[in-house]
């Protein structure tokens, strides 16, 4: 009988991050871990997406401020356009990750139970921070759009460190 040969691909991991319109904190998570993703070399392993549980901004670039903000840390979300959460997408991703309870209540409402083990805080992958949510700076004024980039910018970095184990462990056969 011959020898199997050992199977050496990596575990992809699929990151989908969610808030309310898709144009101000989603988007920013996705440039930042985006960014991560491509410094750590895992382009090959690790896709990035994001999207609204609301269509009010479809097809609409990102806030003006969010876009300032993440560019001031050499991000670049200048190309992004808006979109809504699909049903697809909850089969399609590992991770959706939204922004606060509200997003996540409502992509619990929208996901088959088959996927609700997919669905968590982004702030859950802190480390700095003590905050359970990242607070919608929409409303607010620029130091707002700061102030969740740090949540960002930390959820993203512990985030970081699961998409490499998960990009060390074989996939399974």
């Amino acid at each position: 009988m011959a020898k199997k040969e050992p199977i050496s691909l990596a575990m992809n991991t699929r990151v989908l991050f969610v808030c309310m319109g898709n144009i101000c904190r989603s988007p920013m998570a996705e440039g930042v871990f985006r960014q991560l993703v491509k410094q750590a070399g895992l382009e090959e392993v690790v896709t990035v997406a994001s999207a609204g549980t609301h269509a009010f901004h479809q097809g609409e670039g990102a806030d003006k401020r969010a876009i300032a903000a993440v560019a001031k840390r050499g991000y670049d979300i200048s190309a992004f356009k808006a979109n809504k959460v699909k049903e697809k997408d909850f089969d399609d991703f590992d991770m959706i990750l939204a922004m606060d309870w509200d997003n996540l209540a409502l992509l619990q409402q929208q996901a088959p139970k088959r996927t609700h083990h997919k669905l968590q805080l982004l702030m859950r992958f802190a480390t700095e921070h003590e905050t359970a949510t990242i607070p919608d700076p929409y409303y607010g004024n620029a130091q707002g759009f700061e102030q969740v980039l740090d949540y960002i910018e930390d959820a993203c970095n512990g985030l970081l460190e699961v998409a490499k184990r998960r990009a060390t462990q074989v996939a399974a056969a």
